[in-house]
């Protein structure tokens, strides 16, 4: 079955579905998450300079955030797709969102287990524990 996927760029995902989203990929446990800590859930996708999202029917699907100084440095955090979504291509296309919202830059993900997905997207390794796409400055 085909699912349509709409992309957005809102900042303010919705705390519950980007919680279950975060423990349906192992980034959350259930059950060690306080009131609090779900009210703000999404603290860190307010404050990126970049926060783009796939939905499907109303539900999200998959996301990601960066933090830029939108000229030299960008750095992705947060990509996750529902496994059930994954293979589709909407993790490669939300990275290309990001890309193409600061060209120009160095982009840099820290990653262990989803280093061969961006290695397939053109990141390389420099040396330090970060992959990275070199940047038109340097």
């Amino acid at each position: 079955m085909i699912v349509s996927i709409e992309y957005r760029t809102q900042k303010d995902l919705p705390c519950d579905q980007l919680y279950r989203l975060f423990l349906a990929v192992g980034w959350a446990t259930e059950g060690t998450t306080t009131q609090d800590m779900m009210d703000h859930f999404n603290v860190g996708f307010l404050h990126s300079t970049f926060v783009f999202s796939a939905w499907a029917d109303g539900r999200l699907v998959g996301c990601v955030r960066a933090l830029s100084d939108l000229h030299f440095r960008s750095v992705i955090y947060d990509l996750a797709v529902l496994p059930a979504f994954q293979g589709q291509g909407i993790g490669r296309e939300l990275v290309r969102r990001c890309r193409e919202a600061c060209e120009g830059s160095e982009w840099l993900v820290q990653t262990d287990g989803a280093k061969g997905f961006y290695e397939k997207i053109g990141f390389r390794e420099n040396g330090d524990d970060f992959l990275t796409l070199p940047g038109k400055w340097f």
